[in-house]
Parts: C-alpha cells; sequence; structure tokens
C-alpha cells in the first residue's frame, strides 16, 4: 500500500467488496477506498490482474477469481466472502458497437451476461451478506441518456441499469442502492481500438466537452467514494460525464 495516498479515514474499518476491481475505474476505486481506510475484496476473471492489484493494495486485501457471467459462481463468491459493507459493481468487458442492422442477436444477448444479469446476481447474493449500514453502487453509462449511432446495445444495458437501480433503491431500503453513470473515460474499455484511434477519439472528443478533456479513472473514483460515504442519497443514478449530456 506505499504507492497509495492516505487522503482520510472515512472507510476504516468497514469491508469494501469490487466487482471488476482490478482494472480502469473499478481500480481507482479500490485505490481510494483503501485511502479512506477501508479494506478491499476485489473480484475479476483474470487471475493475473487480481494478483497484481493485491500486491499493489497490501496484503490485507483480498482477491477472488470470479466468472460473472454465471450465477452459481457469483453465489459461491458472496457464500465465501461472508459479511460486508459495501458493493461495487463495475464490472464489464469492451463493448459492443455496430450497427443494429449486422448485429447478430445472440452475440448481443451475451454482451448483457455480465453488465447486466451479472449485476443482478451480485446484488441478489450480495443483500444477506451487507451490513446494515451498507450500500450498493452501481455503474451505467452515458449512452442511456445520450446514444451514438451504433450504440443499441450499450445504451439498452445502461438504461435497463438505471431502472434496476431505481427498484432495488426502493426494494432494498433502508440500504442505499446508486450508480454513477460515466461519460467517456480512458480505460480499457475501449481496447478493441487500436492506440492510434483510442487517442484520436479521446483528443477529439475530449475537446468537445465543456471541461476540455475526457475522464481518468481517479475522476471517477471519486463518485463511486462518495456514494459508498454519504448515507442520505439512494436512488441517484449521478452522471460524471464532463458535461457531455450537455453538448
Amino acid at each position: 500500500m506505499d504507492n497509495i495516498e492516505q487522503v482520510n479515514r472515512e472507510l476504516k474499518g468497514k469491508r469494501v467488496v469490487i466487482l471488476g476491481g482490478t482494472a480502469g475505474i473499478g481500480k481507482a476505486t479500490a485505490q481510494a477506498v483503501v485511502a479512506a481506510g477501508g479494506q478491499i475484496v476485489v473480484a475479476s476473471s483474470k487471475k493475473k490482474n487480481i494478483d497484481a492489484t493485491v500486491q499493489h493494495l497490501g496484503k490485507e486485501h483480498e482477491g477472488h477469481v470470479v466468472d460473472l457471467s454465471e450465477e452459481r459462481n457469483i453465489r459461491a463468491f458472496f457464500e465465501k466472502v461472508g459479511g460486508f459493507d459495501h458493493l461495487v459493481f463495475t464490472a464489464g468487458e469492451s463493448l459492443l458497437l455496430g450497427p443494429l442492422l449486422s448485429t447478430e442477436v445472440q452475440v448481443a444477448r451475451k454482451f448483457f451476461d455480465v453488465r447486466f444479469w451479472g449485476a443482478l446476481a451480485a446484488v441478489k447474493y450480495a443483500i444477506p451478506h451487507i451490513n446494515k449500514g451498507g450500500s450498493i453502487t452501481l455503474t451505467g453509462g452515458l449512452s442511456a441518456h445520450r446514444p451514438s449511432p451504433g450504440w443499441s446495445i450499450g445504451a439498452s444495458i445502461c438504461a435497463a441499469m438505471e431502472g434496476f437501480t431505481r427498484a432495488m433503491a426502493v426494494e432494498l431500503a433502508p440500504l442505499r442502492v446508486n450508480m454513477v453513470v460515466p461519460g467517456l473515460v480512458r480505460t480499457d474499455l475501449w481496447s478493441s481500438f487500436s492506440v492510434a484511434e483510442r487517442e484520436k477519439m479521446f483528443t477529439d472528443f475530449g475537446g468537445s466537452l465543456p471541461v476540455g478533456k475526457v475522464g481518468e479513472p481517479e475522476e471517477l473514483a471519486k463518485a463511486y467514494l462518495f456514494l459508498i460515504t454519504q448515507t442520505f442519497a439512494t436512488g441517484q443514478c449521478i452522471i460524471v460525464d464532463g458535461g457531455g449530456a450537455l453538448v
């Protein structure tokens, strides 16, 4: 934990489970939680990423290899983890982009496996293990509000997640359930693009935003940390997009 700055101790003594916490926004959120004094349990499908993350965070934190596309694996994971305080779900593979006319429905369905059904199963099996005063923070995307051509699948998943978040906030009350809605962020989500294509997208799109740049994972992590530590907001989908919804 030598490389993680200690900024406060709001989460001292709290155990936080982050599904998808080994890269991008999830990893940045794990670092922010540790800096706030929390103990992290990260889960991902790639062992090498788990090992690297736990080594970076410190030996007092845990890492588990879990295939989040399989319900039985998610159930077994939470049974093994036991009691904890906060759940954060940031897991998801690179998005399927392209015209609906050329999109295979069977392929499109697979993109819901982790991002929607995985999140739903995670919430279902986490509920009995979340301590009083805890929370759930999910992840959506700006495409639910401002879809571009080719975003039929991504926009559908993100919109479904927003509805699920609000429904859970009512059904699970007083457990708090919220969502962060990122705009364009510099993460591995865009790994299907070449390096040159990614950088051009970041530069061009970032220049069109009111803040003049795309987001960084550490900036989004602050939104997750806020939703974890505050005690009054629930059912909220907080957009953190550099003003992308406005232009």
